[in-house]
């Protein structure tokens, strides 16, 4: 099987082209489509001093098997020229059209799955589109109500129970059924997309030393504990409440297939130290396949020449390897 990869862009002041264009010149074992501006992506090329031959693809089209230094593309144009590094919201609406394009084509079945290159935030806000997030975002265009957000190198994999919320938020939006439904889909997902069953999910507490019996907060005992043990009798293999502290030690590691974090910040500083730049963020529990890279727009680098690419290759490697497992399993 040779998959068929769609890629998105990103933001264009940001490096999302620079990196694109850097993995084109790459090797792949799979059919690659990039979507963009390929106006702006020949400007930024001629601007970084890269030599990539850049090719319009009409959409209806199959896909052509990539060939390295050959940059096959889906056209989007912005509406506003871009320079590196400054953010104009008058391109938000462009920067959510390229991913709507890629989830339009693997929902369609023109393409195993899709890839995508980081976005900002803010200013597709500041055009006035409700955006979250990649995550929610491409859930919501779907039909799928609980996606869960995690993110893998060779060494670990973590999973979030809760995404991008504030802080204060998160005690509220943890409940016992959305634990369930969370644990149910990493089960279903490392299966999946892994070719790992009843894999052994470590489950952290929310507070520090998970709760310590209940003298530093009661969501262990009251939520976590009842989730875990609802899971256990569907025959999940879970261990947990595990002080988050602890659970990502050495020792605990090798018990643990994916850890399931309780927010944010509690899981991804710690596999982001554990290898920056070569690790793949993942939506579970999607019908389609979606890996994105670990980093974001870096506009201080965008058309310098310094953004690394290795994010990126790696999500499309990753993504390659859950089309073809899924293909085999159908």
């Amino acid at each position: 099987m040779t998959p068929s990869i769609v890629i998105s862009s990103g933001e264009p002041a940001g490096i999302g082209p620079d990196i694109c264009l850097a993995a084109s010149m790459q090797p792949f074992p799979a059919r690659l489509a990039f979507v963009a501006d390929p106006d702006l992506v020949a400007s930024r090329a001629r601007l970084l001093g890269l030599e990539v031959d850049i090719r319009e693809i009409v959409p209806d089209d199959e896909l052509p098997v990539h060939c390295p230094g050959v940059m096959q593309i889906l056209p989007d144009r912005a509406p506003c020229p871009t320079v590196p590094g400054r953010l104009n919201p008058l391109n938000g609406a462009h920067v959510t059209a390229i991913i709507d394009e890629a989830i339009n084509r693997c929902s369609a079945g023109k393409c195993d799955a899709m890839v995508t290159a980081p976005v900002q935030k803010s200013v597709i806000n500041d055009a006035g589109i409700p955006f979250t997030g990649h995550t929610e975002w491409i859930a919501a265009r779907t039909g799928t109500e609980y996606p869960v957000m995690m993110l893998a190198n060779d060494r670990l994999r973590v999973c979030l129970a809760t995404t991008h919320i504030p802080l204060r938020q998160v005690p509220e939006s943890i409940t016992e059924e959305g634990l369930c439904r969370t644990l149910d889909i990493i089960h279903s997902d490392m299966k999946r997309l892994f070719g790992i069953g009843n894999s052994r999910i470590a489950v952290c507490g929310l507070n520090p030393h998970a709760g310590e019996a209940g003298h530093l907060g009661s969501d262990e005992a009251d939520i976590i504990e009842p989730a875990i043990a609802r899971m256990k009798n569907e025959g999940l293999h879970i261990v947990g409440p595990v002080p988050a502290d602890t659970a990502f030690t050495a020792r605990s590691l090798g018990g643990y297939d994916v850890i399931l974090a309780m927010y944010h910040d509690q899981g991804l500083p710690v596999i982001k130290h554990s290898g920056f730049g070569e690790i793949v963020n993942i939506t579970m529990g999607l019908p389609i396949i979606r890996t994105s890279v670990d980093h974001g727009t870096a506009l201080d680098l965008a058309g310098t020449g310094r953004a690394e690419h290795s994010s990126l290759c790696a999500a499309i490697d990753m993504a390659i390897d859950f089309a073809r497992r899924r293909a085999c399993t159908r």
